[in-house]
């Protein structure tokens, strides 16, 4: 059984991982890491919930579960600091565990290049700085960012919150863009039972974070997951993105 170590910062949505698991086969281990108290999703925040020592303090309680990979399932904490400190928090993952890395962040780019949606629409959760910061985050890579719109949830939990007729009318806005893709992040949002639904909303592939990182965990340990009920993704092999 392939065994999934999740690093977790909390927030509302822990069930897509424990159900896709249950669903799927896998053995599912969710660990949480330090994140500051407050509003988790002001720039200053994310910045601590980004330092490497507090990833890396919850890779180690993974312990003796021996994971077969680990993901940073963190969106925001995983863009923040850029293209290069996303990509220096998965290789101080990959030396301490051992195993295969990734975080969300770097996910959502592997996910839009198998997709081959280089322009996107993207809804995001948070206030608008962090909103910004994420979409800096994917012209670094190459990606097109058509709209942008922030919907202030000031933390995981807020967003968590955010109800269904708020987020179809947020992709129906997307959507008039007509963007190769949306993009829906922060792991806190619980969307994989609703992916289907935001597609139909989209009439284009809708990626969220929960589903990405989850794809991407998958494809790192070999482990492909063809399946209509998670959305477009899930029909397309894994590759790392390479520059």
């Amino acid at each position: 059984m392939t065994r999934l170590g999740v690093i977790y910062p909390g927030g509302g949505a822990e069930q897509d991982y424990y159900l896709f698991g249950e669903r799927h086969g896998l053995r599912m281990f969710l660990v949480g890491s330090r994140i500051p108290a407050g509003d988790d999703h002001a720039v200053d925040a994310l910045l601590q919930t980004s330092r490497m020592e507090n990833i890396l303090e919850a890779a180690a309680r993974f312990g003796t579960l021996d994971p077969d990979v680990v993901v940073w399932a963190c969106t925001s904490g995983s863009f923040i600091a850029g293209r290069d400190g996303a990509e220096q928090q998965v290789v101080g993952l990959r030396t301490a565990t051992g195993v295969p890395a990734t975080s969300t962040s770097l996910a959502f780019v592997d996910a839009l290049v198998a997709l081959g949606t280089p322009r996107v629409a993207v809804v995001a959760t948070y206030p608008e700085p962090a909103s910004h910061a994420l979409a800096s985050f994917l012209n670094a890579f190459g990606v097109t960012v058509a709209s942008l719109q922030w919907l202030d949830a000031a933390s995981g939990l807020d967003a968590a919150l955010i109800a269904d007729e708020r987020l179809a009318e947020a992709v129906r806005h997307a959507a008039a863009e007509r963007p190769d893709a949306v993009v829906i992040p922060d792991t806190a949002l619980p969307t994989m039972a609703r992916i289907g639904w935001l597609e139909s909303i989209a009439q284009c592939p809708v990626v969220t974070a929960n589903q990405v990182t989850l794809w991407a965990a998958l494809g790192l340990v070999g482990h492909p997951l063809t399946t209509e009920e998670h959305g477009r993704l899930f029909n397309l092999p894994f590759r790392e993105y390479v520059a």
